[in-house]
């Protein structure tokens, strides 16, 4: 792995957290940079720092992070603390964003429980899933995916080391929405990387992939369509796209 200071950074953050017994963990695209380190990095300077971490250690958490010399956003923390944190450096030049127990983006994606699963960041299925849950996916997060499916083979299950189906499955199958915006963007990486589009690291299938990208998306697709749905499933599938299936991320303004 070549010399990544915002990553060594962050791994210092992280492993101080769990010297101290606080579960913190990276996620978005500086955990797929730690995850796939053979691959083309995309890196710009000022990056932001993604983590995420639980309710229940967020008292100790803001603690670890303040006698870093990290200020939090009080008025922010005290609104949203129950499922997102920020802090900023003092230069004001790096924020830190934390998420508590779950992503809440387009759809909800629990990962409180999950937390243990990885040393240093979410599950590979978690990432690949906070990024299939996006509605307006960008070229970012579509080299995310790829690079997610081009290191851990896709399987059924819910190994470590995989991009387990059943975790996949605990969601789309209940869920028409989580379901409908997971098989959308699945078929767009597929076109994205079947014609060499470029993203901002480069080709979206790295030379020395692993695993067959263009195949692994299939996979996905094709277990979303036959795994069995609930009732609550088809109800909601008979409406179909007439009523939005998906929340529209809220930008809240920090101090």
């Amino acid at each position: 792995m070549s010399y990544d200071p915002a990553l060594v950074e962050a791994l210092e953050i992280v492993d101080g957290a769990d010297a101290e017994g606080i579960p913190l963990k990276l996620v978005g695209g500086m955990a797929v940079r730690y995850l796939c380190p053979e691959y083309p990095p995309r890196i710009r300077d000022g990056q932001d720092l993604d983590l995420a971490s639980s309710s229940a250690a967020r008292r100790n958490l803001t603690d670890f992070l303040t006698n870093r010399g990290l200020i939090a956003d009080k008025n922010f923390n005290a609104l949203y603390g129950h499922k997102q944190l920020y802090f900023r450096s003092p230069d004001r030049l790096q924020t830190i964003d934390i998420l508590v127990d779950s992503f809440e983006m387009c759809h909800v994606l629990e990962f409180r429980d999950r937390l243990s699963r990885y040393p240093k960041t979410l599950d590979p299925a978690d990432l690949l899933l906070s990024k299939l849950q996006i509605v307006e996916l960008n070229s970012k997060d579509a080299q995310d995916i790829c690079y997610l499916l081009a290191k851990f083979p896709v399987a059924d299950g819910d190994s470590i080391g995989t991009i387990g189906l059943t975790r996949i499955g605990e969601l789309i199958a209940s869920d028409w929405g989580w379901w409908r915006t997971i098989t959308l963007n699945l078929i767009k990486v597929h076109d994205l990387v079947t014609t060499d589009h470029e993203g901002p690291a480069g080709p979206l299938r790295p030379k020395n992939a692993e695993q067959d990208v263009p195949s692994a998306l299939m996979k996905i697709h094709s277990y979303a369509e036959e795994v069995p749905k609930s009732g609550k499933w088809k109800l909601r599938s008979k409406i179909g796209e007439k009523k939005k299936w998906y929340q529209v991320p809220e930008e809240v303004p920090h101090d």
